[in-house]
């Protein structure tokens, strides 16, 4: 259950954040109150992820490499792909931090590995952001192995979730077009969902901030 973590989450430090594109605010992470809200989704994908430990691990949308020191502590080689990445800086960055990561600049419609390469793929609020999301969960789909694992994080597609977002960050909902609402639909055909994780958990879908899905290849 989610709550209160048993120990800190290893991101980069807030010193060593490196703003990769317009659409990446790994600052959000250390704000007070915003902060606690962003860092809830990663405490759902590492509830999804449990105990178990991945040979190699792929993550879609990687931005400042925030999330990748535990990410990568849950693997034996961590990926990661981003469009509108510096993957050079960012590599190097987390390289700094003990983290040797593998980072490619390119979409989630084209992914630049062999079939079934990955046993776990992780995408936090990034989904939402592809273009062309059918495309995308084929190529997840293609490079997971058979009984893979991919978890996504999306945010609420909620007017009082659009309201908290503009008070928040002062950003408008319309960087999402209208893939909130395609998303969930597109994963649940291409993938078999395993299990769903709500924040929060008994809320009314109104008031959802995010939902954590645990999809597989099987």
């Amino acid at each position: 259950m989610i709550g209160v973590p048993s120990r800190p989450l290893k991101l980069l430090p807030e010193s060593a954040l490196l703003r990769s594109s317009p659409v990446d605010h790994p600052d959000w992470n250390y704000r007070p109150l915003l902060g606690t809200v962003q860092r809830l989704r990663f405490q759902i994908v590492l509830e999804i992820l449990g105990d178990r430990r991945y040979d190699r691990l792929l993550e879609i949308g990687y931005g400042s490499g925030v999330f990748m020191p535990e990410l990568a502590g849950r693997c034996d080689e961590i990926y990661g792909i981003d469009p509108n990445s510096r993957p050079r800086e960012v590599a190097e960055n987390l390289a700094l931090h003990g983290v040797k990561a593998d980072l490619t600049r390119t979409g989630a419609e084209s992914l630049p590995y062999e079939d079934g390469y990955f046993d776990c793929v992780v995408a936090v609020s990034s989904l939402e952001f592809v273009p062309d999301i059918e495309a995308a969960c084929r190529e997840i789909r293609r490079v997971l192995r058979p009984g893979g694992t991919l978890a996504v994080v999306t945010p609420g597609d909620t007017p009082l979730w659009d309201l908290a977002l503009r008070v928040a960050t002062r950003e408008s909902p319309s960087i999402f077009a209208d893939r909130r609402q395609k998303l969930q639909p597109a994963l649940r055909s291409h993938f078999r969902l395993a299990r769903e994780v709500r924040i929060p958990r008994l809320a009314w879908k109104a008031v959802r901030l995010y939902t954590g899905l645990h999809l597989r290849t099987d």
